[in-house]
């Protein structure tokens, strides 16, 4: 059977995602970059995968699949006998709270830091540009106040859903890891919990494969 293909760019926080899980299930795949730097993603063979011109894509034989989220809920669905059960499925209180703890990554936690990254990281590693203090006030505050969340749900729980590494932990490493490449690392070094747990998940071996490589 022929290896998934994956689509993407090493470095970029979104592929992070879905290399981790292929990693963590031990799923054999061709890693394809994409450079946009040349506009690659614009290319008519790369918007038959991804019409939206974005990073990441999956080849899966037939299956075309974008969107970092969804790849990534979909190997851990039709991938899981691979590796550590990513869903829980087989526990009912866990898997639904990896089902919210999904939504909460998404919808809390994904705004305020991906845009925080991008103003103290990405603009100067790929634009050369300063970042905007009144954008990154806003979101450092909206940050802080979805961490002191997480801060007390980690003071009653080892991992997000319960007592397990879940794709609803592992679905936050990508954006943490470029936090604490900056000056605003404090805000997850700052609260016990949450940086304890952030020194568990970062050190598993699936995770330290993903980031071997990364420009920053």
């Amino acid at each position: 059977m022929a290896p998934l293909k994956l689509y993407g760019l090493v470095g970029s926080t979104n592929t992070a995602r879905v290399t981790a899980v292929l990693n963590e299930l031990d799923i054999e795949y061709e890693f394809v970059t994409v450079q946009l730097s040349t506009g690659a993603q614009k290319n008519p063979e790369f918007l038959a995968i991804n019409p939206f011109g974005l990073l990441p894509a999956l080849e899966d034989g037939d299956i075309k699949l974008f969107e970092s989220r969804a790849i990534a809920k979909y190997l851990a669905i039709h991938y899981k006998g691979a590796g550590p059960d990513l869903l829980r499925s087989g526990n009912k209180a866990e898997s639904a709270a990896v089902e919210v703890w999904l939504e909460v990554e998404s919808q809390e936690f994904n705004p305020p830091i991906s845009s925080l990254v991008f103003e103290v990281l990405v603009k100067k590693l790929l634009l050369g540009a300063v970042p905007d203090g009144d954008v990154v006030a806003a979101q450092e505050a909206k940050l802080g106040k979805v961490l002191d969340i997480y801060e007390k749900r980690l003071s009653e729980s080892k991992y997000l859903a319960g007592d397990n590494f879940t794709l609803a932990d592992l679905n936050h490493l990508p954006y943490l890891y470029a936090l604490l490449k900056t000056s605003y690392a404090e805000l997850v070094t700052s609260r016990p919990h949450l940086n304890a747990w952030w020194d568990d998940i970062s050190a598993r071996p699936a995770w330290k494969k993903t980031i071997a490589g990364f420009p920053y």
